[in-house]
């Protein structure tokens, strides 16, 4: 049985549920005295922590002239890559970049007649610090996780953004890492990986300076480093076990809806694959082809583990109960697999992205269309957004007042502080106009 079925009648049946999906979100507690002790070491040694770590963990002879990814590096690495490559990575890129444009604010103010001046100053922080895993031993570079962490930081106007990345046991990044940030433009790339590489960005070394906001997936490591350091750098979120939930009728094919829910499975054990449905028969169809085609993934055992234990058909009276289970799962990605997905988006309201019909699985999302895969997981798209260009700004309330304003409203601007026992902010105010 490659996932479990589960009935689902409405908010009665729900609490039980989630007392399921929640069991994802248990972290290993021994992982953080393990990152602390990491980010202490890094703080305080610097560069020697890093290629300390490095070497124990990611290539045993690694030493400070790998640290540095050179110019000369960028442009070898560019030209290993395959031209047809280069072309897919770059219209990548552009359709990211023309996606989040469209995100950017303007700073805006207001002028009142009295001469008041309102308004909120929109501006890019100084310097972002990427981290871009490396993937099996280095060889299945996660391109789209630089694309989508580089590009709207460059559009909301970073100048400075380093990038980091696990290397190979031979000390070198793959190249297609290297290729994709030529083709962004960014020059200043690390080798490093895991929390070492997180403390890096957050405090700096001697070779590293240190960043205002980190971004980047990773594994418990480099999510439990980015959690401790809430408040010392600004974070893009603490990624949980990514997910996918497909609200299916009888229009959907069965063979589709496996993929989709194997390109999930394939991720994480942990990942969840949620197949939503109110067609009596589309469940078990859909289960005998992820047999099938579980055996054909190179990722097959990681998917039927993922399955097993966290996938499962969710049988619904109708379509709008399997919205409610929708909005109540709020899951990172969403499926619309029926006729007409616009009739129900005005019911979603909780999910990380909503692919819409049948001809729009995930990955379409995740590697090229333009919106960020990097979206709110177990849950945490009740209340947060995908990555995007705010993550890389931060606003300034701007505040002009004149004499005749505090002569106005001094006085009630008083009164309010000593409400609360605030009396220097009182006389501030009043040794303005008394």
């Amino acid at each position: 049985m490659p996932c479990k079925n589960i009935d689902y009648s409405g908010q009665d049946s729900w609490p039980e549920i989630k007392k399921w999906l929640d069991l994802r979100k248990n972290p290993d507690q021994k992982v953080d005295g393990i990152v602390r002790d990491i980010l202490d070491a890094v703080k305080s040694d610097g560069d020697q922590a890093l290629i300390k770590y490095t070497k124990k963990f990611d290539c045993p002879i690694f030493n400070m002239d790998m640290l540095k990814v050179t110019a000369d590096n960028l442009s070898l690495a560019y030209a290993e890559v395959q031209s047809e490559d280069l072309e897919i990575i770059e219209e990548s890129i552009r359709n990211v970049k023309d996606f989040h444009r469209r995100q950017v604010q303007e700073s805006w103010w207001t002028a009142d007649e009295d001469g008041t001046i309102l308004g909120q100053l929109v501006r890019p922080v100084d310097r972002v610090g990427l981290y871009v895993p490396g993937g099996q031993g280095g060889e299945t570079p996660l391109i789209s996780s630089m694309i989508m962490n580089a590009v709207p930081a460059q559009v909301a106007g970073v100048k400075q953004i380093a990038v980091i990345s696990p290397p190979r046991k031979d000390g070198t990044l793959n190249p297609y890492i290297l290729a994709t940030a030529q083709i962004l433009g960014i020059t200043e790339i690390y080798a490093g990986g895991s929390a070492w590489a997180i403390g890096a960005l957050a405090y700096g070394t001697e070779t590293i300076k240190p960043c205002d906001v980190i971004a980047g997936p990773g594994n418990i490591f480099v999510a439990t480093a980015k959690g401790q350091l809430v408040g010392e750098v600004g974070i893009d979120m603490i990624a949980g076990p990514s997910e996918v939930a497909i609200l299916a009728d009888e229009s959907a094919n069965p063979v589709w809806i496996a993929a989709d829910m194997l390109s999930q499975a394939e991720h994480d054990p942990l990942a969840a694959s949620i197949l939503i449905t109110w067609d009596k028969t589309l469940g078990d169809k859909v289960k005998e082809e992820l047999r099938i085609q579980a055996k054909k993934l190179p990722r097959g055992e990681i998917a039927l583990q993922s399955l097993n234990a966290w996938g499962a058909v969710v049988n619904v009276p109708d379509r709008k109960t399997g919205i409610d289970f929708s909005n109540n799962m709020a899951p990172e990605h969403l499926e619309l697999a029926f006729d007409d997905p616009w009739s129900a988006i005005g019911l979603i309201k909780h999910a990380g992205a909503i692919f819409m019909g049948h001809h729009t699985p995930e990955p379409i999302g995740d590697y090229f269309a333009g919106p960020n895969h990097v979206l709110p997981t177990v849950g945490t798209a009740r209340f947060s957004s995908a990555l995007s260009v705010d993550t890389f700004c931060k606003k300034s309330s701007l505040i002009y007042t004149d004499q005749n304003y505090v002569s106005r409203h001094g006085a009630k601007i008083a009164r309010l502080a000593r409400l609360e026992g605030l009396e220097a902010h009182a006389r501030s105010v009043e040794s303005r106009y008394k």
